[in-house]
């Protein structure tokens, strides 16, 4: 366990100490003296009774700083019944890209007074972020940018940034553009500081650095920051012009969303889903996967079903019959989880989808030949049978094969109909290996025993 673990559970363990026992000035206490993204990990970790209490003891700074660590779920459940006057004095001083996704979860008459009760610069710049998606880069970036134009000097440099008296959280950069406001490079800060302050910006700036377009989706970019290693990037319109810039931090959030989408896809939830929500809209949101998985059901069922004569004539193939189609099932979700990672990292193009079509085919019936020897071996010392451990055999080779296949073909197939893989892809591939792994060994015990059945 880290030290930052042992810290979380240490806190949580006070906090639900003290609010057993009434003692709410020692929670007050605990809460507003820790960093805001603890205290919106302890608030998130709590049931919804305590959560609302924790919310009430936070004073309004540590609420403005709490809020933009919340999840989605968790926050509009917070702030649903505050009156608008308050909400709106709460979320007004949020940076630029967490005001702007907050404010699409809200009313739009709160939004509205949010929107009125800026000044026109930031309300021009949070009506820029917003016209963006929120999974593009424009809806990624913040507009607090640090221009400078390439004529001045870094004397002018430093004057001009020493009458800011502050700069941008995560600023490495200075933004360098032409009086059209164009982007034409970055100014590191570094070179500000070490370099002769007679030195102009254009013989120092850096020019081969390409801007992000607005439009670029939030999963190119985060790609785009893991391959040049990133702390910042600027961002541009359609015609050039700079506006905004992407820091790391908002990278990792769209990298720590993809990775529990597709944890939490693989189970049909939301990466939202707020663990102690409240049971009737967990129930609703279940519900649905529950029913999608109850219809495949149904269909391997009714494939067996077909076999009905078979298998009451040879009993153990009933014992037997889930090792076909549970191996299928796991070694299909070993190639769709592979695939679909392979995916997310833009590894599968056109050019090399038959080679790793082909490898997992091998593989499937590589892994197939050996289990069938495994489990047939088994099944013929088991139940006294040779002919048994063949259907098996058989059986299990077959459905290994076609489990490793639809492992990979369903998430390209299933990319291309635009439907998420991570969200749907193991259902499918479970009623496919399901269907295929009942029918390959109930049909093939048909065919052997076809003399048993009446």
């Amino acid at each position: 366990m880290t030290a930052e673990q042992t810290r979380h559970r240490r806190n949580l363990k006070t906090v639900n100490r003290a609010l057993a026992s009434g003692t709410f000035s020692e929670v007050r206490q605990v809460l507003n003296n820790l960093p805001g993204a603890e205290a919106a990990h302890l608030i998130e970790s709590s049931p919804p009774r305590e959560r609302e209490i924790l919310w009430q003891l936070l004073n309004q700074e540590q609420e403005t700083e709490v809020l933009q660590y919340l999840g989605e779920e968790v926050r509009v459940e917070l702030l649903r019944d505050l009156p608008t006057e308050e909400l709106v004095e709460l979320i007004e001083d949020l940076d630029t890209d967490d005001l702007a996704d907050l404010l699409q979860e809200l009313p739009e008459q709160v939004t509205s007074r949010v929107l009125a009760g800026l000044d026109a610069q930031n309300r021009e710049r949070l009506e820029q972020v917003m016209n963006y998606p929120e999974d593009t880069a424009g809806g990624l970036m913040n507009t607090d940018v640090i221009t400078v134009r390439p004529e001045i000097t870094f004397s002018v440099v430093q004057r001009y940034l020493r009458r800011l008296g502050d700069i941008p959280k995560t600023t490495d950069n200075l933004l360098v553009v032409n009086r059209k406001n164009q982007f034409v490079g970055v100014l590191p800060l570094t070179r500000v500081l070490i370099s002769d302050p007679g030195t102009s910006v254009r013989e120092a700036m850096i020019t081969d650095v390409e801007a992000i377009p607005a439009t670029q989706d939030a999963h190119e970019v985060a790609k785009l920051f893991e391959r040049l290693d990133l702390v910042t990037a600027p961002v541009v319109d359609d015609n050039g012009m700079l506006v905004g810039r992407i820091t790391i931090d908002d990278v990792v959030d769209v990298i720590m969303e993809e990775a529990e989408h597709s944890l939490m896809g693989m189970a049909g939830l939301d990466e939202d889903e707020d663990t102690f929500g409240s049971v009737w809209h967990t129930v609703r949101r279940r519900a649905l996967w529950l029913g999608i998985n109850l219809l495949t059901a149904l269909a391997a069922s009714a494939v067996i079903s077909l076999f009905e004569d078979t298998l009451e004539k040879v009993v153990a193939l009933a014992v037997l019959m889930p090792i076909v189609a549970s191996m299928g099932g796991i070694a299909g979700s070993q190639t769709l989880t592979l695939v679909i990672r392979a995916m997310a990292l833009g590894q599968v193009q056109a050019g090399n989808t038959r080679y790793l079509l082909t490898k997992e085919l091998a593989v499937g019936a590589l892994n197939g030949l050996l289990w069938a020897l495994v489990i047939g071996a088994t099944a013929a010392l088991w139940f006294d049978d040779p002919s048994l451990g063949v259907i098996i055999g058989c059986a299990m080779i077959l459905n290994l094969v076609v489990a490793a296949g639809a492992g990979a073909l369903i998430p390209m197939v299933m990319k291309r109909m635009g439907i998420d893989p991570a969200l749907a892809g193991s259902v499918v591939l479970t009623t496919v290996t399901d269907i295929v792994g009942f029918m390959a060994f109930l049909g093939l015990a048909t065919l052997l025993y076809a003399n048993l059945v009446v």
